[in-house]
């Protein structure tokens, strides 16, 4: 059709006098793989109203549970030296080696350098488990009663914006991504075109966002592409 209008437009211009040949554009075959507004696609916040709700607190019971024993069990052996040596026995082995490695090597040698790191690592592990909360696949949902609290899992809410992704008309595949602020749609379309697919799944997301009652929305950023070539 537009090879139709463009010779009647060259015939049009050769009966006034010259015939002016017409610009011919063309698209580059990989401009129809990608939408061409992916690129520049700003996330945006998908609730209006957020409401403020704290993250759950991991138990870690593992963690304090091999902590407990192993203060116990050093504390226990080192106990155990200590009266024997009161009541007339000689200390262990180790602790003989240990307070003659302590008094007789520098500081500067590699091994008390090694355990030192190895200590304050272990320290700052524990302490960052003691101020954080943990459970960072569990997303926090809004309050509705103040003795409820409420929990969802990225992987579920994750599969749930799947789903509603796969009913847009022209969505071949979806993946998404849950984290704790953003959500990241990468969809492959096999038919209409990519800007209206990816409208579509903006508002049909951004609504699935809505619906999960999470206590702080993430922001949505929705990208489209044609299915590659086979072969």
């Amino acid at each position: 059709m537009s090879e139709a209008q463009g010779s009647h437009r060259a015939g049009a211009a050769g009966a006034g006098g010259g015939t002016q040949p017409l610009p011919v554009v063309e698209r580059a075959e990989s401009e129809l793989d990608q939408s061409a507004s992916a690129a520049s696609y700003d996330p945006r916040p998908t609730l209006a109203d957020e409401t403020k709700a704290a993250r759950f607190w991991s138990p870690r019971r593992v963690p304090a549970a091999i902590l407990a024993l192993l203060v116990l069990g050093a504390a226990g052996l080192l106990l155990y030296d200590i009266a024997a040596v009161r009541a007339g026995h000689s200390a262990m082995g180790w602790r003989r080696g240990l307070a003659r490695e302590l008094g007789e090597r520098p500081l500067d040698d590699t091994a008390v350098l090694v355990g030192a790191g190895v200590a304050a690592a272990l320290g700052l592990w524990l302490i960052v488990l003691a101020a954080t909360p943990g459970l960072r696949a569990v997303l926090a949902m809004r309050r509705e009663d103040a003795d409820v609290r409420a929990g969802l899992h990225r992987s579920a809410a994750a599969m749930v914006l799947r789903d509603r992704a796969m009913d847009v008309s022209g969505v071949q595949s979806v993946r998404v991504r849950m984290k704790r602020s953003k959500v990241d749609v990468h969809a492959v379309s096999h038919f209409r075109e990519l800007d209206d697919v990816r409208n579509d799944l903006d508002a049909t997301l951004a609504d699935g966002i809505r619906d999960l009652g999470l206590a702080r929305g993430p922001a949505l950023s929705v990208r489209v592409a044609r299915p590659g070539r086979k072969g």
